[in-house]
C-alpha cells in the first residue's frame, strides 16, 4: 500500500512539473493507433453495435493486462525500479500540466488583447467554432474545457490510479481514448460507438461528482453564497448538461465563480444551444480561467489526500 501511495504521488508531482514532453512516445498514441486499426475492420455491417462491444473489451484488456504484466515484473525486481516505473506510468496518465498550459496558452493573448490568436489557441482544445468570438465566449469556451477536464485528465484517473495502480489509470486512458475516436452520435458511429461512450460515462461516473463537490468545498466561492446554497444551485444545474458527467463539473465551476456558463455554440457553421448553468453576477473575462486553472490545481491535491486518508482509515479497520 505505501509503495503504491508513493508511486501515485511521484506520478502526480512529475506530471505537475513536467508534464508530456512533446517527442516522448506517449502510450495513448499507441492505444489510437490499435483503436484505428480495428475500427478500420470491425465498424461494418449488421455486426458495428456487437463489434462496438468487442472493441472496448479488446483495447481495454490488452491495455490493463500488458501494463500490469510490466508493473508486477518492474516489482518483482526491486521495490525502487517498481516505485518509479509505477510513477511515471501514472504520470503519463495525467494531464494537469498540460491542460494548464492549454488554457495559459489562450489566457496570455487574450489578457494582451490579440484576440486573434487566443481564437486560434482556443481552437486546439475546443470543437467549436471559434472565428469572431469575444472575450466572454473565449474564456467560456476555456473554463467549460478546464471544469471537465479536471475529471476526465486528471482526477478520474487518479481515481482508477488509487483502485488498481497503474493498469488501473490505463485501463481509465484506454476508454476515454475509446469514446474520444469512436463514441460520437453521428451516423459513422452511432451503432459502433455506443459501447465506448457507456463505458466511459460508467467509469466517470463517480469521479465527476466527488471532483465537483471538492470544487465546492475547497475553493473559494466569489458570491458568498452559504455552503447549503451552493449545493442546491449545484445539484439543480449539473443535470442540465447533455452529458451524464460534465455538467457535475461546470455547473461547480460556475456556482463557486458567480459566473454563467453553457449558451450558444457553433460547430461547422451549426448553431446549438446548451443549457445555462450558474448565477451570471460576474461578467466572463479572462481571469476566470485563471481561476478555473487553480480549481483544478487545488482540487487534485485534495483529491489526493482524501483517498489517502480513506486508505489508511481502510487499512486501519
Amino acid at each position: 500500500m505505501m509503495a503504491h501511495i508513493i508511486a501515485i504521488a511521484l506520478g502526480l508531482t512529475i506530471d505537475r512539473i513536467v508534464g508530456d514532453p512533446p517527442n516522448w512516445p506517449h502510450p495513448v498514441r499507441w492505444i489510437g493507433t490499435a483503436i484505428s486499426t480495428l475500427t478500420r475492420r470491425w465498424n461494418k455491417g449488421a455486426n458495428a453495435y456487437r463489434n462496438g462491444f468487442l472493441l472496448v473489451g479488446t483495447i481495454a484488456l490488452t491495455v490493463f493486462l500488458i501494463v500490469y504484466l510490466v508493473v508486477a515484473l518492474a516489482y518483482s525486481l526491486n521495490l525502487f525500479v517498481g516505485i518509479v516505473l509505477e510513477a511515471l506510468l501514472i504520470a503519463s496518465g495525467l494531464a494537469q500540466k498540460s491542460l494548464k498550459d492549454a488554457a495559459m496558452d489562450v489566457y496570455t493573448p487574450l489578457i494582451d488583447k490579440d484576440m486573434v490568436l487566443a481564437r486560434e489557441k482556443l481552437s486546439w482544445i475546443v470543437g467549436r467554432d471559434t472565428a469572431g468570438l469575444n472575450e466572454s465566449e473565449i474564456t467560456r469556451g476555456v473554463v467549460e474545457t478546464v471544469s471537465e477536464n479536471t475529471s476526465d485528465g486528471v482526477t478520474a484517473p487518479l481515481f482508477w490510479a488509487f483502485l488498481l495502480g497503474a493498469p488501473g489509470i490505463w485501463l481509465y486512458k484506454a476508454v476515454n481514448t475509446l469514446d474520444s475516436m469512436v463514441g460520437y452520435h453521428n451516423e459513422e458511429f452511432e451503432k459502433f460507438g455506443f459501447a465506448s461512450a457507456k463505458t466511459d460515462d460508467v467509469l466517470n461516473f463517480i469521479p465527476s461528482r466527488l471532483t465537483g463537490f471538492l470544487i465546492l468545498i475547497m475553493t473559494e466561492n466569489k458570491q458568498a453564497l452559504s455552503l447549503h446554497q451552493r449545493f442546491a444551485k449545484w445539484l439543480q444545474d449539473a443535470p442540465k448538461h447533455p452529458s451524464p458527467n460534465s455538467g457535475w463539473l461546470e455547473a461547480a465551476t460556475a456556482v463557486q465563480l458567480g459566473i454563467e456558463l453553457g449558451g450558444v455554440n457553433r460547430y461547422r457553421g451549426v448553431e446549438t444551444y446548451r443549457a445555462r448553468m450558474g448565477i451570471p453576477i460576474y461578467p466572463l473575462e479572462a481571469r476566470h480561467i485563471h481561476d478555473t486553472v487553480g480549481h483544478m490545481q487545488r482540487v487534485t491535491i485534495g483529491f489526493f489526500i482524501l483517498f489517502v486518508l480513506g486508505g489508511v482509515l481502510l487499512g486501519i479497520a
